[in-house]
């Protein structure tokens, strides 16, 4: 799915990037240890957690895209952060549980 088509179907908004992008998988979590054991190929990270560690754990893990979720709100600080390492922000005000569930038929795979 293109992050365009994935941003409009949950109903968020794209904070940085072009949007262009495939991805097949998904997985969320707010503890980003777990998302370093990661190592899938067009991955969109779905968090709660809205810090510039999100975004340093992003670069240093390939995920090209970020759903912040529950209507969290994102800092220009992580904003400028996303934009330097070419990270697609995508913000939410649906829970981490309903975008699984929404993303879960629509992608290859959920973790």
């Amino acid at each position: 799915m293109i992050v365009n088509e994935l941003a409009k179907f949950i109903g968020g908004q794209v904070l940085t990037g072009d949007g262009e992008h495939r991805v097949k998988t998904a997985f969320a979590s707010d503890l980003m240890s777990d998302v370093l054991t990661m190592d899938e190929e067009d991955l969109v990270l779905i968090t709660g957690l809205c810090t510039q560690q999100v975004i340093r754990t992003a670069e240093m893990s390939d995920i090209e895209t970020v759903i912040f979720a529950r209507g969290k709100s994102v800092t220009q600080d992580i904003i400028d952060l996303a934009v330097e390492h070419e990270i697609t922000l995508i913000s939410s005000d649906l829970s981490v549980f309903k975008l699984c569930g929404l993303l879960y038929g629509k992608l290859e795979s959920v973790y």
